[in-house]
């Protein structure tokens, strides 16, 4: 049964904290899918991944290629990822099923603390997940550091 870690960005924007924590689901041996509401968006997120220093290069592909299955990271709108990710990053708003967070090994919610519309969706999905039963921590930057604020 899997988690959902949800991530209150305030301190550094999305580009910089999302390829952060891909690395670390790298690590893990999870392939991911990043999920987002917007295809611009995700073409944007593609090309920041792409022009990030060499030695941080995270192999990944965006959704709708020849390839798609075999993508450790893939850039999708999708709410089913080519890829039979173990764990899905959701930005933007993204929507996350309660089976789906049990399903996963992780699920990650990151979303914009500067912005009070993504703030309310983000409680709205915490309410709703850990009221289905699902395993949450909220985990805020605002200190300068990543620290685990709440868990239920």
């Amino acid at each position: 049964m899997g988690a959902v870690y949800f991530y209150h960005l305030t301190r550094q924007p999305l580009e910089y904290t999302l390829p952060v924590l891909l690395d670390k689901a790298r690590q893990a041996g999870w392939k991911i899918a990043v999920r987002g509401t917007d295809p611009a968006r995700m073409d944007w997120l593609d090309e920041k991944l792409w022009l990030g220093r060499e030695e941080d290069f995270l192999p990944h592909g965006r959704a709708g290629g020849p390839h798609d299955a075999a993508q450790p990271i893939l850039l999708t709108t999708e709410m089913q990822a080519a890829n039979d990710p173990t764990c899905v990053m959701a930005v933007d708003g993204a929507q996350v099923e309660p089976d789906e967070v049990n399903g996963l090994d992780r699920v990650c919610i990151l979303f914009d603390g500067n912005d009070e519309q993504a703030v309310q969706h983000a409680r709205g999905q915490w309410k709703a997940l850990t009221g289905a039963g699902c395993s949450a921590q909220y985990w805020s930057e605002e200190s300068g550091r990543w620290e685990k604020k709440a868990e239920a």
